[in-house]
């Protein structure tokens, strides 16, 4: 199957092949629903903690003796029942929250929602992007070019989650000119995710970057 190909000014140059197994996989709900529940899990940082009675400053002492005052008895004043005392069942930090992720389904799932990407015509393949200076200002020209192509409009005034930039290696400079322009992430094709595609409008590939998606 091929892609249209456009040159960085927004005008159409030609045309690419690509692989039917990697961008024509039919939708699957339930495999990408379980993928992406368990890559967030994984990312997840457990932060909220609860200090249990065993964790609470003082109550060394015992606050009273057992018997003879008509109070109840107590051992501790750090007890769950008292006020700045241990908390019971409360949420703690060293739970783990991580999920095993099988490597073929990981995979599988990332191709289904590329697929979709094309499919919703969500993918942009460049020729080639080269700025004349390393500047927001160039990067910001060139992102306003791209958005009068049909569909592609949201590229021009979209806040968050605008679009991937993906290139075939490390590329500082397009990281630096592309740093400041909220919603715009450069990244090398390599490390493509389901997550970055699920989490992003567009993703903008450099022709040449197409080979490493596999």
């Amino acid at each position: 199957m091929d892609i249209k190909v456009y040159n960085q000014a927004g005008k159409e140059t030609g045309k690419v092949r690509v692989s039917k197994e990697i961008f024509a996989v039919p939708w699957n709900d339930d495999l990408v629903h379980q993928i992406v529940t368990s890559m967030n899990a994984n990312k997840r940082t457990p932060i909220a903690h609860a200090k249990t009675r065993a964790e609470v400053r003082g109550g060394g002492a015992k606050p009273w003796r057992q018997k003879g005052t008509g109070r109840a008895r107590h051992g501790s004043s750090r007890s769950p029942i008292w006020t700045g005392g241990g908390v019971t069942h409360g949420p703690l930090k060293d739970k783990n929250y991580k999920k095993k992720i099988n490597k073929k389904m990981m995979k599988k799932a990332f191709y289904i929602v590329l697929s979709q990407k094309l499919k919703d015509d969500e993918i942009l393949v460049l020729d080639e992007l080269k700025l004349k200076e390393v500047k927001t200002k160039e990067a910001n020209s060139t992102i306003n070019k791209l958005a009068k192509i049909k569909g592609f409009e949201k590229l021009a005034y979209k806040r968050k989650n605008r679009a991937v930039v993906l290139t075939k290696e490390k590329n500082i400079e397009l990281k630096r000119a592309f740093n400041n322009i909220p919603g715009l992430i450069v990244t090398e094709a390599r490390n493509l995710n389901a997550l970055d595609i699920l989490n992003n409008k567009y993703l903008i590939f450099l022709k040449e970057s197409l080979k490493e998606v596999k």
